[in-house]
């Protein structure tokens, strides 16, 4: 399963966007990129960016096109080279969520209900496990055995819940007990080729695999869900030696 687009967060504060349009769709954009400390230029400055808000945009979209600008036409997906998601704010947590200007209704209803879901301490738990790093690492020297730590800790029912995190009971310091992981193999039998058919624990598996093994017909759409650095191994038969950290052999039944 390919993507349409690539999710990409850019830092723009002190940087030129051009912002060509009047009006509240305009003023919308201006709002977001104020706050994301752009500053907003006319069509003929230089920038890498631009936004434009007018009735009839691709006159415009073609010139700032024929300069080597990105440009988001509003209300035009077919003339977008990139979107502006929906946006979750827990600060400096951002949860984006685009439909690649398919349907921006819906990504204001996913946002509305996130944003009821997810925690408001959520990003105080964020700068609280970017300070543990150290601890992290003198405890966990290898990569594979942190991630793991850090999953088993934010799991639903786990001492940092995501979605339960209490920001009056949050430690300064957090600490993490249990001893290094070591090398684990998990096997998942798959009788559908749907990811949407993978239950929990497998999709949990597959998103804290350090390295996944599969047989030649297990769909990429399945190892879709596995993260992206972690290295795919197509072998006809399950790993008898394993590496340090989970590794996640696929098969289909």
């Amino acid at each position: 399963m390919s993507l349409n687009s690539l999710p990409l967060f850019v830092r723009l504060a002190g940087r030129p966007v051009i912002l060509i349009g009047d009006g509240e769709p305009a003023d919308a954009k201006r709002r977001l990129l104020e706050r994301a400390g752009a500053v907003i230029v006319g069509e003929e400055a230089a920038a890498a960016l631009a936004i434009v808000a007018v009735d009839d945009p691709a006159p415009i979209v073609e010139r700032l096109r024929a300069r080597g600008i990105l440009v988001n036409a509003v209300d035009r997906a077919e003339l977008c080279d990139f979107t502006l998601p929906a946006i979750v704010d827990r600060h400096p947590v951002l949860i984006a969520i685009g439909t690649g200007g398919v349907s921006a209704g819906l990504a204001a209803a996913l946002r509305q209900r996130l944003e009821t879901i997810l925690p408001p301490a959520l990003g105080l738990l964020a700068e609280r496990l970017h300070a543990a790093r150290p601890t992290l690492r003198t405890r966990y020297p290898q990569m594979g055995e942190r991630r793991q730590a850090i999953a088993a800790a934010l799991a639903p029912g786990g001492p940092l819940d995501l979605l339960a995190v209490d920001a009056a009971a949050l430690p300064l310091a957090l600490t993490f007990d249990g001893t290094a992981l070591g090398a684990r193999l998990v096997t998942l039998r798959l009788t559908s080729a749907d990811p949407d058919d993978l239950t929990l624990r497998q999709a949990r598996a597959l998103a804290n695999a350090d390295r996944v093994c599969h047989r030649v017909d297990v769909p990429g759409a399945i190892l879709d869900r596995a993260r992206a650095d972690a290295p795919r191994i197509a072998s006809a038969t399950p790993p008898v030696a394993l590496e340090d950290g989970l590794t996640v052999d696929v098969e289909m039944t």
